[in-house]
């Protein structure tokens, strides 16, 4: 009775409990399964209103990690990625893009929701191309988060499902 209809609508980016958190903690898990936590800018999307966007450079541990499972885990931290005591954790999964468009529609979103800081950063890119430095490619996370919060999966050795790993033979 209490499980939502299959025809009853996704909930709205920016009607779920973390579009209103300054940070989240993404964890994405090894190929071990062991989970690996990122504090990250966390916007709803402007272009998809039941997903979130995470701007983040590409190459890095969370975009090999996503590459080989789309788990996540998403809890509301502080800019140094401490979790409240009691914070709710949501399950959920996570896609990589890196095609311009699609990063450039995940900037958009950051940028609409954090402003000036989000666009130091591209300043602080323009500034930095300017004198020879670099800009490493930027890559899009795009997460979908369950409604309602879940136990954390935890790994440390077993896959990022909830069950307890595997069973001994009898």
């Amino acid at each position: 009775m209490d499980e939502p209809d299959a025809g009853d609508a996704p909930v709205r980016a920016a009607d779920h409990p973390l579009a209103s958190a300054r940070y989240v903690a993404l964890t994405t898990f090894r190929r071990t399964g062991r989970p690996v936590t990122t504090p990250v800018w966390f916007a709803p999307s402007l272009d998809d209103p039941g997903v979130f966007a995470v701007i983040s450079v590409d190459g890095t541990g969370k975009t090999k990690r996503l590459a080989h499972t789309d788990t996540v885990d998403l809890q509301a931290c502080d800019i140094r990625g401490r979790v409240a005591p009691g914070a709710p954790t949501f399950r959920g999964t996570a896609r990589v893009v890196r095609d311009a468009g699609a990063v450039a529609s995940v900037r958009r979103a950051v940028v609409a929701k954090y402003g000036l800081p989000a666009r130091f950063s591209d300043l602080t890119d323009s500034l930095g191309s300017r004198v020879g430095l670099k800009r490493a490619p930027r890559a899009g996370i795009l997460v979908t988060a369950d409604p309602t919060p879940g136990e954390p999966r935890s790994g440390r050795g077993r896959g990022p499902g909830p069950g307890p790993g595997p069973v001994p033979d009898a």
